[in-house]
């Protein structure tokens, strides 16, 4: 093996990734899987996870579905556990679960604010408690990713309790980095740009597009396998060792843009 693929080894690593069978995070877990990696799909849909599994299979990658209330503490110690006795062991954890809602700010129920803070930001802080245990217990290196958003840097309009909640995951993730750094728990946010994934398909108007564009320098969307680089480096204790929190922005320039 040469020096750069000893680098970026992930083989017979183990990735639990939460929101697994969500568009975005399905892409993530193929790519972990296509470097050697068994993935842990956490989520609420069978099907999706048939799916998203048939397609790691298919490359000759290998993975399992765990059905999981994300929101649920319970549901998340069990994901633990079942992981251990399948698979030993786990090195890579990915937070992906997200929900979204567009509501002007004055019409948002209280219930729906708790809805998409329980998801966003509960599940995070949760399978953070759960899992950064194990890890400081176990006494190895891993790597936690919390799946952010350009939203939690700058504010998005229309979206303002999801834009709230990731900003609070972006504060967890360099908060979790710092008190966890010299056990060689990294923990870092990876940050999209916009993605055409489910849960912002409703609110893509034609108008909405062409702010977006306007806004973006690459002048399109992402792609979902346009995650997949920087999430391998993140994973990586080889070659992302000594990354620990940051906001590791995947957006085509939305980020660096004014006017």
């Amino acid at each position: 093996m040469s020096y750069i693929e000893n680098l970026f080894d992930l083989k017979g690593k183990v990735a639990v990734v939460i929101g697994g069978t969500g568009e975005l995070c399905s892409h993530m877990a193929f790519g972990l899987a296509s470097a050697g990696v068994e993935v842990v799909l956490a989520g609420r849909s069978e099907e999706k996870a048939t799916a998203a599994l048939a397609k790691i299979e298919a490359a000759g990658g290998k993975g399992y579905f765990v059905q999981t209330e994300l929101s649920d503490k319970g549901s998340l110690e069990a994901l633990l556990a079942t992981t251990l006795e399948k698979s030993g062991k786990v090195d890579i954890l990915i937070n992906g679960a997200g929900i979204n809602s567009a509501q002007p700010f004055l019409d948002i129920p209280l219930e729906e604010f708790h809805k998409i803070m329980d998801i966003n930001l509960g599940a995070t802080f949760q399978a953070c408690q759960i899992f950064g245990k194990y890890f400081i217990d176990r006494g190895q290196p891993a790597s936690i990713i919390n799946l952010g958003s350009i939203s939690g840097l700058n504010p998005l309009s229309r979206v303002f309790v999801y834009s709230a909640s990731k900003a609070a995951v972006h504060n967890i993730s360099k908060n979790l980095a710092r008190e966890w750094a010299e056990k060689e728990i990294r923990v870092n946010t990876l940050v999209p740009g916009f993605f055409p994934a489910e849960q912002n398909k409703k609110v893509l108007t034609p108008e909405r597009v062409e702010d977006i564009m306007r806004h973006t320098p690459a002048n399109r969307f992402g792609k979902p396998d346009e995650l997949i680089g920087a999430v391998l480096l993140l994973s990586s204790h080889g070659a992302g060792s000594f990354i620990t929190g940051t906001e590791t922005v995947v957006d085509g320039g939305y980020d660096s843009m004014t006017i």
